[in-house]
């Protein structure tokens, strides 16, 4: 039988850093690498060898080109993409000594956040087995709410996937505080940072945290820890996974490579397209295990470029 596809909703980001390679005298070069959370991830998971679908509104401008091209080269199918003639999202990003990239966004008006109901139902394709969403998607109107009505209809026959990746100098924190309850009702899988959680639930362990979480409805619940590796919930049901040792050149789109690493691991697994109930605790931590040596691969190149299937199978798994 044919493997079914993953589907991933939300934006594209222009990713633009400083150039300071011989920059002229008054002027500010910028490098741009495609980006965006739900971009990445599909990106990877594509690269990985899952068949993916990108739904996402992406302009017709210069950006909207790149973002085309890297998803289309990276084997994403791109039928779900509208074309859309509002701008481009765009993210100035600079990166600090640990690699660690901090943003300025530029998004008011852009097209990733103007999907209309029939857009939204045109674009979903209806026999993927799992819909992966998240990000600014999910907060910023008018795509928020028939982003989540969307949801609802697919839990019909496929996981739900998200991830918040919560922007606090787009969106306060409060936003995304008042509507994960929901979210939780919705997903099969919340896979955050410890970040996120720190902006989400302020001094709240991660087990704490999972408890809640599992209450509210999420039946698997995974925290990346950064270098730490990531801690995952099946039901209460907790396991670890450590981080492979890499140098890093920057931890842009780790993320968003271990969220298409673990869904990646699932899908082979045959564990997607409905409420996990036959998910075990051993195949969560093997999902998390490659999850994070897809994360940390990516880490160790520059930009939120994910590695392609050949790759991982040179790449040890970190010890326990």
């Amino acid at each position: 039988m044919a493997q079914r596809p993953i589907a991933v909703l939300g934006e594209c980001v222009a990713d633009a850093f400083a150039d300071t390679v011989q920059p002229r005298p008054g002027e500010l070069a910028l490098r741009v690498l495609p980006g965006g959370g739900p971009a990445n991830t599909a990106a990877a998971l594509a690269r990985l060898g899952t068949p993916t679908r990108f739904v996402g509104r992406i302009s017709s401008d210069a950006f909207g080109a790149l973002f085309r091209a890297h998803l289309a080269s990276s084997g994403v199918d791109l039928a779900g993409v509208v074309a859309a003639s509002e701008p481009s999202t765009m993210a100035i990003a600079t990166v600090d000594e640990h690699g660690q990239a901090q943003y300025s966004f530029h998004a008011e008006g852009t097209a990733d956040w103007q999907w209309t109901a029939a857009e939204l139902a045109a674009a979903h394709p209806k026999d993927a087995a799992c819909l992966h969403t998240g990000s600014l998607a999910l907060v910023r109107a008018p795509s928020d709410e028939r982003i989540e009505e969307l949801l609802t209809r697919a839990r019909s026959s496929a996981t739900v996937s998200i991830d918040p990746n919560v922007r606090p100098l787009l969106i306060d924190p409060a936003v995304y505080r008042a509507r994960l309850a929901r979210w939780c009702a919705l997903a099969d899988i919340l896979r955050l940072s410890s970040d996120d959680l720190e902006l989400l639930m302020p001094g709240v362990t991660p087990e704490r945290a999972c408890d809640a979480w599992h209450l509210a409805g999420v039946r698997l619940v995974v925290i990346t820890l950064g270098g730490r590796g990531a801690i995952a919930s099946l039901d209460g049901a907790r396991v670890f996974a450590p981080a492979p040792q890499v140098q890093v050149v920057d931890t842009i789109g780790a993320g968003d490579s271990f969220t298409a690493g673990l869904l990646h691991r699932l899908s082979r697994a045959g564990r997607l397209g409905g409420r996990l109930h036959d998910l075990s605790a051993d195949e969560v931590s093997d999902a998390c295990d490659y999850a994070a040596r897809v994360a940390a691969l990516t880490c160790s190149v520059a930009g939120p470029n994910p590695p392609w299937a050949h790759q991982m199978e040179s790449t040890p798994a970190a010890s326990r």
